[in-house]
């Protein structure tokens, strides 16, 4: 299992152990690490590729062995501790740069290259991880291995089958911390941000409950008011006046009368950066001014297009945001709290809980060991 420690911030802000209100708990939260967590879109990754991702400061290398199944093993040779994505695949295993000792995708060593001076063969293993590829996504389980299946990769059924619906899928780092973001895609309080491409305005908040891990959210708002995006949208056959959202933790997200969707999932590569997969997907679009479906072969076609010319801008303008509040909270944290939106509150209170149960698993794990 992972372990993480509860230091202060970076920033000097207090940790997780030392917050005196819910905001500095929440912002030196990690995320639970037996859930399962995206780190690569497919497509970055080729075989006989590795890289490097992180999970809450630690190096996991990911990598893509010659027969094209994707692995992952900590990133660090055991011999001298280099980290093994500074090195090359191997058929199916990881090669050290520094030695060329060799890791297979159990984490064991299966090879040393040099004289082992008339000692035996090392026994040793890095850690390793299960891993998949789902929805363009390589996903990672950095906890529990024996917890890979109870909490499973969300099921995404309009992205599967033989007619799966058109999709953005999109990610981006953010220097800010992953609570940061879970609010701001689920509080509809910042209309003013996106006051130029109009994703959603006029937002009242309609219902907010709790259950379980889950905080659901509903809102009256105009969806997609933009004015190239509002072209597309079909206003007759979709109620684009109300949003359903949830945080289903860890991840977000948003349901659209049926037929407009998303999802994000987010990484947290550690206690001030965030790297967040989107996945927007639309039952279908309308041709402007003729108010016909667009086609299904065209419709990927089009969404490739809104990508770059609206969706990743606006997108943007969330980063900003957020990496402005995170250089804000870095220099102010002790300052009052002044958060009017109930929903955030919720959230935030779960990213807490949920954080507080790992730290007393953790914590009695080692306990046992000691005993």
């Amino acid at each position: 299992m992972i372990r993480f420690d509860t230091r202060p911030n970076p920033s000097g802000a207090p940790g997780f152990l030392e917050a005196k209100n819910r905001r500095q708990k929440v912002r030196a939260a990690g995320l639970h690490p037996d859930y399962w967590y995206p780190v690569e879109q497919s497509k970055n990754l080729k075989p006989g590729e590795v890289k490097e991702t992180k999970f809450w400061g630690r190096s996991i290398a990911v990598y893509r062995d010659h027969s094209g199944k994707v692995q992952a093993i900590e990133d660090r040779c055991a011999h001298r501790q280099l980290k093994l994505s500074m090195g090359e695949v191997k058929g199916c295993n990881l090669v050290c740069m520094y030695h060329g000792w060799e890791f297979g995708c159990d984490g064991k060593l299966v090879s040393v290259p040099h004289d082992l001076f008339g000692k035996p063969f090392p026994h040793i293993r890095v850690g390793a991880f299960p891993v998949q590829e789902r929805y363009g996504l390589i996903w990672v389980f950095p906890g529990n291995p024996e917890m890979k299946d109870v909490h499973k990769i969300p099921e995404i059924p309009e992205l599967e089958g033989p007619n799966p619906w058109g999709v953005v899928s999109i990610d981006a780092t953010w220097k800010a911390h992953h609570s940061m973001i879970i609010d701001n895609v689920s509080d509809f309080t910042h209309a003013y941000l996106h006051r130029k491409f109009r994703p959603f305005s006029d937002a009242k908040l309609t219902k907010l409950e709790p259950v379980g891990d889950k905080v659901y959210v509903s809102y009256d708002t105009k969806v997609g008011g933009g004015r190239i995006s509002g072209m597309f949208v079909d206003r007759k056959g979709i109620n684009t006046d109300h949003m359903d959202l949830c945080y289903e933790y860890p991840f977000q997200w948003s349901n659209t009368d049926g037929k407009i969707k998303h999802h994000l999932f987010v990484l947290p590569i550690d206690e001030q950066t965030t790297r967040g997969f989107f996945l927007f997907y639309f039952a279908g679009l309308k041709v402007p001014i003729i108010n016909l479906d667009i086609p299904t072969k065209v419709l990927q076609r089009v969404l490739d297009v809104a990508k770059e010319l609206h969706i990743r801008p606006l997108l943007n303008e969330d980063g900003i945001a957020v990496e402005a509040e995170q250089e804000g909270y870095n220099t102010y944290f002790d300052e009052q709290l002044a958060e009017l939106n109930p929903a955030v509150n919720h959230f935030q209170q779960l990213t807490i809980r949920k954080w507080e149960e790992y730290l007393a698993e953790a914590g009695q794990k080692r306990v046992s060991k000691v005993s």
